[in-house]
């Protein structure tokens, strides 16, 4: 039996691509398996250690915020649970001409994968859920 390849050593796999499963604490992609939270930008596929909403913040998203000159669309998946996103981390985003959809972790990666297959100037910050709903 293979097993499954991972990102590097940094926590980076440099191209974007589509997700093609997620639940038991992770994400498959690109033919790997990756434990824990994603960030899924223009410069590839990043490990993001927030693990719940209140751990999101300016800090966590800093790499979206370099990125944003690329970026329409940031999906950010909250989970197995719709929770609340704090309007000033919304609004910064903002600022920088980005759209923000605060959502479950699944509608987030099924989003993500349409707005990705339609070249779409998308991103995702996805935390982990160890359950599929």
């Amino acid at each position: 039996m293979d097993t499954p390849r991972t990102m590097n050593d940094t926590g980076h796999y440099p191209y974007q691509t589509g997700i093609d499963a997620y639940g038991k604490g992770g994400f498959r992609f690109a033919g790997m398996s990756h434990r824990g939270s994603l960030l899924c930008l223009p410069t590839g596929m990043h490990a993001w250690a927030p693990s719940t909403p209140a751990d999101i913040t300016l800090d966590s998203l800093s790499l979206v915020f370099a990125a944003a000159e690329n970026i329409d669309v940031l999906l950010i998946g909250l989970g197995p649970d719709v929770a609340g996103f704090p309007k000033a981390l919304r609004e910064a985003l903002r600022e920088r001409q980005i759209i923000v959809e605060a959502i479950g972790t699944g509608g987030a990666v099924r989003t993500y994968n349409v707005l990705l297959a339609e070249e779409r100037a998308v991103a995702a910050a996805l935390l982990a859920v160890d359950t599929v709903r």
